[in-house]
């Protein structure tokens, strides 16, 4: 069993209309701070962590993934990502793996890059989110279309040789053509890695709120409709498939050895300690969460406190419907014969005989997967399957 370590930067240079997270602009003199109180948490939990050895504590695990996300931890200075990324190999049996670093495209230059390198950093997601200037400002993101193509040139010529890319689908003002030109220039810049996304729709985000409440500001109005959003991913599907990449994960593609080692943790229910405000953590039995708040994040770790504001023991049912949801996601699916056989789950396999009559899963031996016709209503097969 190997760890993975995630750590959350949750500054940003401004707050996208479509944010629901926990993340927003903040003085650059507050960076700094931020990550000493980052490498203090992360030698508190390592010392915690010995402490539970006896009890059988999978935290000491062998670490293989580290993945900094946020947020935009590009503004970090290099020298504090650096300092971070030396305190996690201090405090934990750091093997060669996949340190990922989440950046906007606007932020990069080559002395960042080549410091991210000499690092440690072999791998960057690069949050490009459309090749549409018109889109990108009805987002609120601060970079334009050109600034991708930049940011891609000066990352291989500092020794970047595995990029991860992102585009939403359903932004305001997205239309077929635009949609259609956004793919044309993901798949000219080749990246190793893609992910693209389905616009959430929620009172967490300006935009969502807008958009329920029936106004126009944020572009709400231009919003496209469930349908077009179907489309717009069925035909990313189509051509990422023709391009030669493996589609492993609903929203997410790879060139064949670069899929993403950390977050396939996640829906494969690994261990993975989470560090900085609002971070979480699954050992296999707990799952805890540190204060979302900055300020109050850092004032814990000042007067010696481990941040933690909620925890909970994972019960045997909420493992089942973990390992069934985040099992689906993966498009080569879940061995239902080790869930039943673990779980004690047979009372689900008329379940997935029902769904299996309607189209919505297929069967492969003891294999049960999505139909890949069926992905963009992957939410109902979930609920019909674990109602």
């Amino acid at each position: 069993m190997s760890l993975g370590i995630y750590i959350q930067v949750p500054f940003c240079q401004t707050k996208c209309t479509y944010c629901n997270f926990h993340t927003g602009p903040a003085a650059r003199g507050l960076y700094a701070p931020y990550a000493r109180a980052v490498e203090r948490e992360i030698r508190q939990r390592a010392t915690a962590s010995r402490d539970a050895a006896a009890e059988g504590s999978p935290c000491l695990a062998p670490v293989d993934t580290i993945y900094v996300g946020g947020g935009t931890p590009s503004l970090l200075d290099p020298a504090d990502l650096a300092s971070i990324l030396a305190t996690v190999r201090d405090c934990f049996a750091f093997a060669d793996g996949e340190v990922t670093l989440e950046a906007d495209p606007e932020t990069i230059t080559s002395e960042k890059a080549a410091a991210w390198r000499a690092a440690g950093i072999n791998r960057i997601s690069l949050g490009a989110q459309s090749f549409h200037d018109k889109e990108l400002i009805a987002a609120g993101r601060m970079h334009r279309r050109q600034d991708i193509f930049r940011a891609v040139q000066l990352l291989r010529a500092a020794g970047f040789a595995n990029i991860s890319l992102d585009l939403i689908a359903g932004l305001p003002h997205q239309t077929d053509a635009s949609w259609n030109e956004s793919l044309a220039e993901l798949l000219g810049v080749r990246s190793e890695h893609i992910s693209i996304y389905l616009l959430e729709v929620d009172e967490g985000s300006r935009l969502g709120k807008e958009a329920l409440a029936g106004g126009s500001r944020y572009g709400a109005s231009a919003i496209p409709d469930d349908d077009a959003m179907a489309s717009f991913y069925e035909l990313a599907c189509e051509e990422l498939a023709a391009a030669g990449y493996e589609h492993y994960e609903i929203s997410n593609w790879a060139l064949p050895g670069f899929r993403s080692r950390h977050n396939l943790k996640y829906w494969r229910r690994e261990p993975y300690l989470g560090f900085g405000a609002g971070a979480h953590s699954f050992d296999g039995r707990w799952r805890w969460a540190n204060a979302h708040d900055p300020a109050a994040y850092v004032a814990a770790i000042e007067q010696g406190q481990l941040p933690t504001e909620q925890r909970e023991e994972v019960t045997r049912a909420q493992a089942l419907e973990e390992e069934m949801f985040l099992g689906l996601r993966q498009l080569e699916g879940i061995d239902f014969a080790r869930i039943e056989r673990e779980y004690e789950a047979a009372h689900l396999g008329a379940r997935i005989a029902e769904l299996e009559a309607q189209g919505l899963v297929e069967r492969e031996g003891t294999r049960v997967r999505l139909a890949p016709a069926k992905l963009t209503v992957s939410n109902e097969v979930f609920v019909g399957l674990l109602d």
